[in-house]
């Protein structure tokens, strides 16, 4: 089991975006190689949104790809539980999962909007 700091700081560095996350979940479910055209039918997604989203998790090191088909393929055990914890959480508790994600998507705009407020 992660330490209370390490699942949100795998979660924030690991998904740009809940469609990563998605994507991410339904490839272990699946447990075959996909294209990425089966996965824009499957998640009823822009190809853009998939395109994105299968470079982010091969850049993570979550699946990996052999030519236009990619599988979930963590790069070692310790990241493949990380993996399961994030799906346990995001079963019991989608919003956390979400507002984590966002939130770390969001940090350079925050801070940006964060220096035009105003001050006692």
């Amino acid at each position: 089991m992660a330490s209370s700091d390490e699942l949100p700081t795998f979660i924030t560095s690991s998904f740009r975006s809940v469609w990563a996350l998605e994507l991410l979940l339904l490839l272990k479910r699946e447990a075959t190689a996909r294209s990425s055209e089966e996965l824009v039918e499957q998640m009823r997604a822009s190809s853009s949104v998939v395109e994105k989203a299968r470079q982010e998790l091969v850049a993570a090191g979550l699946a990996g790809t052999d030519g236009p088909m990619i599988r979930y393929m963590p790069v070692s055990p310790a990241v493949a539980a990380l993996v399961e914890e994030t799906e346990e959480l995001y079963a019991s508790r989608p919003d956390r999962v979400r507002r984590l994600i966002v939130s770390y998507s969001n940090r350079g705009l925050t801070a940006f909007s964060d220096a035009f407020r105003l001050k006692d």
